[in-house]
């Protein structure tokens, strides 16, 4: 589905990313993990092509993100609050992504329906502007905003954050089931170790815009994970 061939983004001298090659394939559930500043941003970014890359590209089901927009239709995203509409309702939101997805009213409150357990009842029929919701209600919305149209492609950055603990739970079942039942390729980047080993099957680390490690999720995974950032941690205290 997703192919990376000699991808690298420089800001004048500064290399924050050479990606020499990556394969991510149709209904996998990818993680994305590194330090601040490791590129993951920078990846997420080049995908949904909100920069440009200084050199290579990114096929996405055979189109390349920076020279055809023929991948958006298949493809959704929610990095941060900026990709909401803050004087919208959360209905009003949905409706309009909907409406850019060629979803009517019905198809949307369809989709909500399904995922009324992750809302806990603060979000739809609260009269609310989305600017005026908590920081993690806002994050719902916009990751069920990212579902709407059948999407192939859901690319999420740090999406557990500023959620409740049972939020959280509900969320990785979720990306589990988008991966498994629909056959969605799925890519997560977190902080969060423990999370991101459990919701995903393939977990790539970038190091200062490298991809350093490329792993099958397992038991031993978040046990790997620790040990090298440990290890990352201890040499920043030695230097």
């Amino acid at each position: 589905m997703i192919t990376i061939n000699n991808l690298s983004k420089k800001y004048g001298s500064q290399t924050v990313l050479n990606i020499e090659t990556l394969n991510i394939p149709t209904g996998q559930s990818f993680g994305l993990v590194g330090n601040n500043g490791a590129g993951k941003t920078t990846l997420f970014s080049l995908l949904l092509d909100l920069i440009q890359p200084t050199t290579g590209h990114i096929i996405n089901n055979e189109v390349q993100v920076n020279t055809s927009e023929d991948w958006k239709p298949f493809t959704s995203s929610f990095i941060d609050e900026t990709f909401l509409i803050g004087y919208l309702t959360p209905e009003e939101y949905f409706y309009f992504i909907g409406d850019l997805r060629g979803q009517n009213k019905a198809d949307v409150d369809a989709l909500l329906a399904q995922y009324q357990d992750f809302f806990h009842g603060e979000i739809l029929g609260q009269k609310k502007y989305l600017r005026d919701l908590s920081k993690g209600n806002q994050k719902k919305a916009g990751i069920v905003a990212s579902f709407i149209g059948n999407p192939k492609v859901v690319i999420l950055d740090e999406p557990f954050a500023n959620l409740d603990p049972t939020t959280q739970i509900r969320l990785k079942q979720i990306i589990k089931e988008l991966a498994s039942q629909k056959d969605v390729t799925v890519l997560v980047s977190s902080h969060d170790l423990i999370h991101v080993t459990e919701v995903c099957e393939r977990i790539v680390v970038l190091n200062k815009g490298e991809v350093v490690r490329d792993i099958e999720t397992s038991t031993e995974t978040l046990k790997e994970l620790e040990v090298f950032f440990g290890a990352e941690s201890a040499q920043v205290i030695t230097e």
